[in-house]
């Protein structure tokens, strides 16, 4: 089974359980070629999340998430567009897909426990749905279609920010790629101008080239300390990555290299505010978009083999 057979049905109260069964659908914003994923139950809350985003004043669905809960939100919505022939996921492999090398900032070392607990918050407020019918081994699907109110590509935007937050929109659109056709800078801007109206994405720096966005679902003292960090500028020599204070670090948590980053290592990105800075940084950005991207179907090989595996051992 893979996304498309998923019906994105979110149905029933918090704790309840999925079935394979379908379920009426009606097509969420976008056209009618709009595969089974991107379509939704006449009855299910995502009814009321397209009807939200068209009346202002409408209650949101989403709400801010702690950092291990946006990163398993964000390993089921990236595997299940990229690799769909092991969605919906069981907690091992959302583990190990949390725990990844590639894709990911800050890296991380969550346990089976971890992500348990995590999808049982999750589940609480409707952003994920266990599914049954796959023998003993319980699999879970995520709802951000509708809990968040987005259609294909911009999902594809918000779950790059998930996995990696701030970032600049030449990266963002490089790596979003692989999940959805994004053409273009001008294409990547359009997408985050309609989910900053939507509340969901925050610019952390003037417009221009590098500009840098990040998603909006941070705990508020999260999100503000992101905020000031940028505005004085303490961000990582050209990567742009904020630096993480000490009080905001777990130790299910780790800087890229695998090792902790430190206060001291704070510094202000080189040649921060010149053009040549930054057309260096959009052309980094490229590279790293393009690099992200094999080591993703390096990744996904991977994990088609281990699958091809296990099924000639039954």
């Amino acid at each position: 089974m893979n996304e498309s057979q998923v019906p994105d049905y979110a149905g029933g109260e918090s704790g309840t359980t999925d079935t394979h069964r379908e379920e009426p659908q009606n097509a969420v914003a976008g056209s009618a070629a709009e595969t089974h994923d991107e379509k939704i139950d006449a009855g299910s809350p995502a009814t009321a999340a397209a009807q939200a985003d068209q009346s202002p004043s409408s209650t949101r669905r989403w709400q801010p998430l702690g950092a291990i809960d946006r990163r398993v939100v964000g390993v089921l919505a990236e595997k299940a567009k990229t690799t769909p022939d092991v969605y919906p996921m069981s907690v091992n492999a959302i583990c190990t897909g949390c725990n990844q090398k590639s894709n990911r900032d800050p890296l991380m070392q969550l346990e089976p426990a971890d992500v348990e607990e995590s999808l049982e918050r999750l589940r609480a407020i409707r952003a994920v749905g266990m599914v049954e019918g796959y023998g003993r081994v319980t699999k879970y699907r995520h709802y951000l279609y509708e809990w968040l109110g987005v259609d294909k590509v911009e999902l594809a935007v918000m779950t790059e920010l998930l996995l990696r937050g701030p970032q600049t929109l030449g990266e963002l659109r490089a790596r979003a790629s692989r999940m959805e056709p994004i053409a273009d800078l001008a294409a990547v801007r359009a997408i985050c101008e309609s989910l900053k109206r939507k509340g969901l994405v925050v610019y952390l720096t003037p417009e221009g080239r590098g500009q840098i966005v990040t998603h909006a679902l941070y705990p508020p003292r999260e999100l503000e300390n992101i905020r000031a960090r940028y505005s004085a500028g303490r961000v990582g020599v050209l990567d742009g990555r904020v630096q993480q204070p000490a009080e905001e670090r777990s130790t299910g948590i780790i800087a890229p290299g695998g090792a902790q980053p430190s206060v001291g290592s704070e510094q202000p990105l080189a040649g921060s505010g010149t053009a040549a800075s930054a057309e260096l940084h959009q052309q980094l950005a490229g590279l790293s978009g393009a690099v992200e991207q094999m080591r993703e179907q390096l990744q996904q090989l991977a994990e088609r083999v281990d699958n091809l595996e296990k099924t000639c051992k039954r």
